[in-house]
């Protein structure tokens, strides 16, 4: 799958912009603060109908203006498809895929695979258990519909729960019949999880070693009390409802679960360094984009935004060559650092590409090397 064209109207700080995009890799270059993240969250949007920074939808339209709109023409499988997101200031945001726009968002989430490795990943390993979940989630989402119905299922009972422990509801036979719901979401979700986590314990390894080019271990765990415990969501909520009834929210399932990272059996949190944490994120996504690659049935579009800071001048050549291989399909990838981003398409071989210069939200093409 790739992105043939992208246009855009007042998305952040991009006033107007509209790129014909390389099959292979498009490189954008310029300093911080310019729009070349704003250019890849735009991508990123119009794949899972929110921004990657996780902002409001209202910062999504640029400063002073009324409305955004960003519309992304695609060559998917042997289909030309084109997508169109906009919003008005006080209004919800849309969705249409051709002229027909969608009732649930949802529907739309994994028909456009992508995978983004960004500075902000670094919350994967510094951030909450709720970081972790969210990516986890996202990639899941992205190749198993199963999956992410349960979990719609499962935060819409959530929700409700949480607010009749918030009123302070007492009668178990109201809260057993939302837990029933609960419960089943909670099954799939949990046995999807820990099953995703064995298959990208491996393709993660790999990947870790590839760019470390050390004899470093990682490993990632699933924590999970229904997984650890081997017992029932039911079952847990049962045993905790008083305490449930005391806290006023939901203390246990899946929305509590979490996923450790070590390094040589550490945790990568307190003893990893900038370089080893770096690495480990990148390799991580890395991972799930091989991932996703086998269960979506699609070659996912990889965005890599400003990957080579942090890292010594070795794993940045680990980088480089894994970029550049075939495993990849399209390829969208920012930098301050001009010399980073003609060795890679240097590396690739064929004049497959397009330089972009990014100033202020205007998008200058550059020709060659």
């Amino acid at each position: 799958m790739e992105l043939q064209k992208l246009t855009l109207h007042n998305f952040k700080n991009i006033g107007e912009a509209t790129l014909e995009m390389s099959s292979k890799v498009n490189c954008f270059l310029g300093n911080n603060g310019m729009g070349k993240s704003n250019l890849l969250d735009a991508i990123y949007t119009l794949s899972f109908c929110r921004s990657y920074t996780g902002v409001p939808d209202r910062m999504l339209v640029k400063q002073g203006e009324d409305f955004m709109m960003a519309r992304g023409v695609y060559q998917r499988g042997n289909a030309r498809e084109e997508l169109t997101l906009g919003m008005h200031a006080g209004k919800r945001k849309t969705l249409k895929r051709g002229d027909k726009e969608y009732g649930r968002l949802s529907n739309h989430i994994g028909l456009f695979p992508l995978v983004m490795v960004a500075p902000r990943d670094a919350d994967l390993i510094t951030g909450s258990g709720e970081d972790r979940r969210r990516g986890m989630d996202m990639v899941i989402s992205q190749g198993d519909s199963l999956y992410l119905d349960a979990l719609i299922r499962y935060n819409r009972g959530l929700e409700q729960r949480n607010r009749m422990l918030r009123d302070g509801i007492a009668d178990s036979i109201l809260y057993q019949a939302v837990e029933a719901g609960m419960d089943m979401a909670a099954e799939v979700i949990t046995a999807t999880r820990r099953r995703w986590i064995e298959q990208l314990s491996t393709i993660f390894a790999r990947h870790y070693a590839a760019i470390a080019g050390t004899a470093e271990q990682p490993a990632l765990i699933y924590m999970s009390r229904m997984a650890t415990e081997q017992v029932s969501l039911q079952a847990l909520l049962d045993r905790e409802r008083q305490r449930d009834v005391i806290l006023r929210h939901t203390s246990v399932g899946p929305h509590r679960d979490d996923i450790e990272m070590t390094l040589d059996g550490m945790p990568l949190k307190r003893t990893g360094s900038q370089g080893q944490c770096k690495t480990y994120t990148v390799a991580l996504k890395f991972a799930q984009f091989e991932f996703l690659r086998q269960s979506a049935g699609l070659t996912p579009m990889l965005l890599l935004d400003d990957i080579f800071d942090k890292l010594d001048a070795s794993r940045v050549e680990n980088i480089m060559e894994q970029v550049a291989s075939t495993d990849f399909g399209q390829i969208f990838i920012t930098d301050t650092n001009r010399k980073h981003l003609d060795e890679i398409v240097s590396r690739i071989g064929d004049d497959n590409f397009k330089l972009w210069s990014v100033d202020n939200g205007c998008f200058t093409p550059i020709t060659g090397l």
